[in-house]
């Protein structure tokens, strides 16, 4: 009789400290979660199915001169310079599923900019032009801009482009998110991007063991 009536405090006790433990931790832990920084890429790309066919086209040739060159055969990047700045594209493509990954805004150079709508390309030092053409993304540094990856033209269009020093960087004033039809500011002919978008292609640069591909048509 005595170990019963010892036994029914103790039962209770236990009781009463699990309840309270719940009552007293669990606000306290989901308070934790909350403050926890979820990143959430919301850059996704919705492409008109005019953007989508040139996408998918580049695509396809920029598999061939990858397996010829033995770049990543994984990713690339294309940038479609026929879009407006204010909307994404510059597209991080992935070539196993014919899809794009990430997309964000790309400014082009001042001196592309000519008096009708129609943008301007030029190869020459000193034009402030954005030139068209094939790219091969060389060795990241920190430049005046901060973080930025050298940039190797692999067509007559753009074969100058590592003298001019067109390297692919970030700039504050290039926003994470469309604001078109309001333009973005522009460069000296670098493809220049957000920094928080340089922070997710830099994961794809940096992790790859192959040299990755980056296309700027029109």
């Amino acid at each position: 009789m005595a170990i019963k009536i010892i036994s029914v405090p103790i039962v209770l006790l236990i009781t009463i400290s699990t309840f309270g433990y719940y009552l007293w931790y669990k606000p306290k832990v989901n308070s934790i979660i909350h403050k926890i920084p979820v990143s959430v890429n919301t850059n996704t790309a919705k492409v008109s199915r005019e953007t989508l066919t040139r996408l998918k086209q580049k695509a396809l040739l920029a598999k061939c001169f990858i397996q010829e060159h033995k770049y990543n055969s994984n990713v690339c990047f294309l940038i479609d310079i026929r879009l407006p700045s204010g909307k994404y594209r510059f597209f991080v493509y992935n070539l196993n599923t014919d899809s794009i990954e990430i997309s964000g805004l790309v400014s082009h150079g001042s001196g592309s900019i000519g008096k009708s709508d129609e943008l301007i390309f030029s190869n020459i030092p000193n034009s402030n032009c954005t030139s068209l053409g094939k790219y091969k993304i060389g060795n990241a540094y920190e430049g005046k801009f901060g973080l930025a990856y050298k940039l190797y033209g692999l067509d007559k269009t753009n074969s100058n482009a590592y003298d001019r020093f067109v390297v692919l960087h970030a700039l504050e004033c290039v926003p994470n998110n469309e604001v078109a039809p309001q333009p973005i500011c522009e460069s000296l002919g670098c493809p220049t991007v957000s920094p928080e978008f340089l922070k997710q292609v830099k994961q794809y640069i940096d992790n790859s063991e192959k040299p990755i591909l980056l296309w700027i048509y029109y």
